[in-house]
């Protein structure tokens, strides 16, 4: 397994992982939905970056979506891990694990000093992966709807 940026040759790969990831959330999304965000992925000027974990045959098996945010309490950055999903095939085999390294390296080229996410209270497989590799916080976390 490798994590590299998406490549043209993993579009449909990732239509398939994206569609997974937003099911997995029971969030309705389109196919203009993720051709938005497959765009944003490969726009330089765009804050959302991602990485793909692909097997040995250059098939995408997991993906991450990443950015940068402000710290300004701390006067730092981090990066903020916005999705995070794996080909269920491959759970277990530390794909997650893979991803979020690799994230965490990026930042420290970047020079963020975390690498944050949310997930989903009964996100229970997840949350072991997460428990596993970092600290959960006790941060609460609200949304006001616009």
């Amino acid at each position: 397994m490798r994590i590299i940026p998406p490549e043209s040759r993993h579009r449909d790969d990732w239509e398939r992982l994206y569609a997974g990831y937003a099911a997995f959330y029971k969030v309705e999304q389109t196919p203009e939905m993720r051709a938005t965000v497959w765009n944003w992925i490969h726009d330089p000027a765009h804050e959302v970056k991602a990485v793909v974990a692909e097997d040995e045959t250059g098939r995408a098996i997991g993906l991450a979506h990443y950015r940068p945010f402000a710290r300004p309490l701390r006067a730092l950055y981090g990066g903020f891990l916005d999705d995070l999903f794996v080909d269920p095939t491959h759970r277990g085999g530390r794909v997650a694990d893979a991803l979020i390294e690799h994230l965490a390296a990026i930042g420290r080229e970047k020079g963020w000093n975390v690498i944050r996410w949310i997930t989903a209270d009964d996100n229970y497989r997840g949350r072991g992966v997460y428990d596993r590799v970092a600290t959960r916080t006790g941060w609460i976390t609200y949304d006001k709807a616009l």
